[in-house]
């Protein structure tokens, strides 16, 4: 019995994705590209190694796609290296910002509307706020809703007692791989949102269960006043 590993129906072929610009390779996509580049080998030999179709090997590097594992095992096993490092999971991976970073990036500014764009991608950030023991820094899952970064906490936590107080708000992006970064940092007064047409907005726009679990019904919001970032990317 053989097993096809081709693109597929839809694929374009290799000579159309190889010259494509890799903004929209995943992490993975990047890795395998990576070491592969590293390893000296062409796509077409690195496919000859572990079994597959050249095309596919160009997908996989750059486009989303969720190899199965039998996969992952023959390209980390061509590749001379494992499934958690070209997944970039396990114990053994680096922590961020260990990588050396790619020759000729440079930090950029962003202009406010990228900011905003950019803080408007839901995901994890970091509230900064000032504390009687000193400073305190707390992730929470976020939203944005007519431009505030709302979040819940619980009633009588660091957060909620910081209402009324000014407040920082990160988020950031690093892609290890492409040695690519990006953060925003907000900056405003933390308040309690109490206003009930405001909680309903809050409510139905909130798609997300807090990670760190327990009644966290308490909505916050920081409406930006300074809002500044920067793009670590390679020179053009």
């Amino acid at each position: 019995m053989t097993t096809s590993s081709g693109p597929g129906p839809g694929r374009p072929p290799l000579h159309e994705s190889a010259g494509r610009d890799t903004e929209g390779r995943t992490d993975l996509g990047r890795r395998l590209a990576a070491r592969r580049t590293a390893a000296g080998m062409s796509r077409e030999e690195l496919a000859e190694r572990c079994g597959a179709d050249a095309d596919y090997i160009a997908w996989l590097e750059d486009h989303v796609a969720l190899p199965a594992i039998g996969t992952l095992v023959r390209l980390a096993d061509a590749l001379g290296t494992t499934v958690d490092a070209l997944a970039g999971t396990g114990p053994d991976r680096d922590p961020p910002g260990a990588t050396p970073g790619a020759p000729g990036t440079r930090p950029v500014a962003l202009d406010e509307e990228e900011c905003r764009r950019l803080l408007g991608v839901r995901g994890i950030g970091r509230v900064a706020v000032f504390t009687p023991e000193g400073p305190a820094v707390h992730p929470v899952n976020y939203l944005v809703v007519a431009g505030d970064v709302a979040f819940r906490t619980a009633a009588g936590t660091v957060l909620a007692r910081a209402a009324g107080t000014e407040a920082a708000f990160e988020v950031e992006r690093i892609d290890e791989v492409a040695a690519r970064a990006w953060s925003v940092l907000a900056v405003g007064v933390l308040e309690e949102a109490t206003d009930p047409d405001g909680l309903e907005r809050l409510a139905d726009a909130a798609r997300f269960t807090p990670w760190a679990g327990g009644e966290r019904t308490h909505w916050m919001k920081l409406t930006p006043v300074r809002l500044t970032g920067r793009r670590v990317k390679s020179h053009p």
